[in-house]
């Protein structure tokens, strides 16, 4: 059985559900959208089966017939990831968003090219297109949310039961750090630095933060790699 195509709302009211942009517009002119068809529809909360009302190219409406069971995540994962010249950043939101990141927090580390943290702000829109068609593409209940950038010093103080930093292969390998006994929906967080790494300074701010230094691989990994590489590790934990 195939599975069916899923779409984000903004909200369902009255049994109806709008989709408008440019989903709507691939709906209508791609999928060649006719009433009747089937989709699933998610409002970030819940995932419905819903039938196509009416199709035109800017504005589909769905008619809501039942619920649909979601996959939960077991983990609740902030990313925060150093700022990254933009194809690589915009792969890393997408892989994230695919493995299970509930928030992606872009940050500027003392390393980061100078620059990214004034241009992130005008591609927050973009990001959180992206994230929003990945989670779609891979059927997740909630589209992750994308923060505004801050500095590495506010980045640190992100509240999670479980706070890893993101080090080459000097520091402890992530999965042996990981606790025992694992609650589901526990909150975790990993801080990913830039291409050229993390300052001592940055280093010892998280130390005193409470963070956890960890490492993924004897080699040297990207930035947008070691972030993949985390999260499929505390997800694939957290569901066993």
């Amino acid at each position: 059985m195939v599975a069916r195509r899923r779409f984000f709302v903004d909200s369902i009211r009255d049994g109806l559900a709008e989709l408008h942009g440019e989903d709507a517009r691939h709906l209508a002119r791609v999928l060649r959208a006719a009433p009747g068809q089937q989709y699933e529809i998610s409002d970030n909360h819940s995932t419905w089966l819903a039938e196509i009302a009416e199709a035109q190219a800017g504005r589909v409406v769905f008619r809501v017939l039942e619920p649909v069971a979601g996959k939960g995540i077991p983990l609740d994962i902030t990313v925060g990831a150093a700022l990254l010249h933009t194809a690589y950043f915009e792969w890393m939101i997408e892989k994230a968003t695919e493995l299970g990141a509930a928030r992606i927090l872009p940050m500027e580390t003392a390393r980061t090219e100078k620059g990214l943290l004034e241009g992130s702000r005008k591609r927050i829109e973009r990001w959180t297109r992206i994230a929003r068609q990945a989670g779609q593409q891979c059927r997740r209940v909630q589209a992750p949310e994308i923060l505004p950038a801050v500095r590495f010093e506010h980045a640190i103080a992100t509240p999670a039961a479980y706070r890893y930093l993101l080090e080459e292969d000097t520091a402890p390998a992530l999965a042996r750090v990981l606790p025992a006994e694992r609650t589901a929906g526990a909150r975790a967080a990993v801080l990913a630095g830039p291409e050229g790494g993390w300052t001592d300074a940055e280093r010892q701010l998280a130390a005193g933060a409470g963070w956890q230094p960890v490492s993924l691989s004897p080699l040297v990994l990207r930035a947008e790699t070691a972030v993949a590489a985390a999260l499929a590790l505390l997800v694939g934990t957290w569901m066993e």
